[in-house]
Formats: structure tokens, C-alpha cells, sequence
């Protein structure tokens, strides 16, 4: 084998496999705003998905899918600029890590499925039915926004590629007093002394906020947040802060989550329009 030809397979294969890696970390690692989709789809799923985007921006409020919030929080009260902020709860790619395991309902769920699960938790509210015009929207929106990702289902938990990574610190060591400091100190000005909001942030406690089932409710999840997505715009908490923040936040009362009060009539479970 002529030792010219050697070198040429050998930098091919070398490349090939660089390409690889670098295609599985683009996968594995945050999407990137160039994942966004420069257009909306032709014709009426176009349509469905500009009105998927608008439900998200103004879910509480939006005729369509108020009647099934039971808080003043919106879609994007988590998931920041709609989902499209790479950092905090990202909707980029979402869509190809369903359907997906769930610890939570020890089966395998629909990205829809998952959706409809927000309203119930997160925004104290009730199902909307399975295949109903608000269900369909968002869902649309959300694969939109994962254009171009490849499928790669998750086996583990109902993420995505650009999941928001928990922090190395202990649970344990959240510590409340600090947290009330530095709730005070960086955090009232936008959610309100009392936790309840302002015209420039959404309440995060109280009966206006999300419930304890909600995955916010939990101390590490709601941190590992936190790190990442405020103060909006400066995110400079440390995992201490972000851990002892957290603490404060949740110590307060919120509405409890039961089950069968935010799931709707049977006739309301579902639309099947044959």
C-alpha cells in the first residue's frame, strides 16, 4: 500500500471522526441561537405554530388557553424569550427527546403528554384536553424550535439536549437566613417583597404561583435554575446564592398539588375529530 495513499485514509478517518464528535457535542451540549428557524412553516401549520408561540408568551392571559391556568404565570415565566434562550430551559431541540421516559409517571411520555403536565403543575391549573387546539400549538412551537435536531430519545428523563445541568453543591448545605438576604438584595425589586410579582417579574409564592408539584418546588431544581437564568441578563449568582435563594423561595406556602383536582371531566380528557 503506497504510503501516500496511507497518509490520505488516515487524515480522512481523522476528520470523519472530528466531524462526529463535534455533531454528537452540538447534540449533547446547549443549542445555540442559530438553531432558531429563520421561518415559520407554510400554510396553516405555520399559523398553528405562530399561535403555539403567542400561547407560550401569554399563556395566562390568551383567551385560548387562560381557562386552563390557575396562576399569573406564563410559559415563558421559565422557559425565558419564549424558549429560546439557550441557558434557562430551553425549548431548542426539546422535541427530539420524545417520547421520553418519566420517573415521575413511571411510563413513557408524549412531548405533548409533557406539555399538558405543565398546566396542571406549574401553572395550577387544569389538563387541557389531548389534541386540543391550545395542546396542539405549543407542541407545534416547540418541535419548531427543534428544527434540524436529531431524534434522540431519552431513555432516562423527559430533557432535552439543552436541559438545564444540576449544580455540584449539596441540597443540604441551602441556608434560608442568607436566602432571605439575598432575595431582598437581588431578587424583590422584580417578584415583590412579599414574593407575590411585579409588572416586571412573575410571583414566586403564594397562590399565584406554581404548585408543589411542580419541579421548581424542589430545592435543586429550582437552583440549578436560578444559576443560570437571573438576574435576568446578569445571571452572576454563585451555586451557594442560587442553592440559598432557592431555599427562601420555597419555604414559602404555595398551593398543593392533588391530582385528580387538575385533571378535567372524561368527556374534557381528550379531541377526536374523525
Amino acid at each position: 500500500m503506497p504510503f501516500r495513499w496511507l497518509t490520505g485514509a488516515v487524515v480522512g478517518l481523522s476528520v470523519c471522526f472530528l466531524l462526529t464528535t463535534l455533531l454528537a457535542q452540538d447534540h449533547s451540549g446547549v443549542p445555540q441561537k442559530s438553531m432558531i428557524p429563520k421561518n415559520y412553516p407554510p400554510g396553516e401549520l405555520g399559523s398553528i405554530v405562530k399561535l403555539g408561540k403567542q400561547l407560550v408568551e401569554r399563556t395566562h392571559e390568551h383567551p385560548l388557553s387562560r381557562v386552563y391556568v390557575g396562576n399569573s404565570l406564563d410559559c415563558t415565566s421559565c422557559h425565558l424569550k419564549a424558549g429560546t434562550d439557550p441557558r434557562a430551559a430551553t425549548f431548542l431541540g426539546v422535541a427530539s427527546a420524545y417520547p421520553a421516559w418519566s420517573p415521575r409517571e413511571k411510563r413513557v411520555i408524549t412531548l405533548e403528554e409533557r406539555v399538558l403536565n405543565c398546566f396542571m403543575r406549574s401553572q395550577n391549573g387544569t389538563r387541557p384536553p389531548t389534541g386540543s387546539k391550545v395542546s396542539i400549538a405549543i407542541t407545534a412551537y416547540i418541535t419548531w424550535l427543534s428544527t434540524g435536531t436529531r431524534i434522540n430519545m431519552n431513555h432516562q428523563k423527559p430533557l432535552g439536549p439543552g436541559h438545564v445541568q444540576p449544580l455540584k453543591i449539596k441540597v443540604e448545605q441551602a441556608d434560608q437566613k442568607r436566602g432571605a438576604q439575598l432575595y431582598e438584595h437581588k431578587c424583590a425589586d422584580c417578584h415583590g417583597t412579599k414574593g407575590t410579582g411585579t409588572s416586571e417579574g412573575p410571583p414566586v409564592w403564594g397562590n399565584q404561583s406554581y404548585n408543589d408539584g411542580a419541579g421548581l418546588s424542589r430545592n435543586d431544581k429550582l437552583a440549578s435554575w436560578l444559576k443560570v437564568a437571573m438576574p435576568p441578563d446578569e445571571t452572576d449568582l454563585s451555586e451557594q446564592e442560587a442553592l440559598d435563594i432557592a431555599a427562601y423561595v420555597n419555604s414559602h406556602a404555595r398551593p398543593h398539588f392533588i391530582l385528580k383536582e387538575h385533571l378535567p371531566a372524561a368527556e374534557g380528557l381528550g379531541v377526536y375529530d374523525w
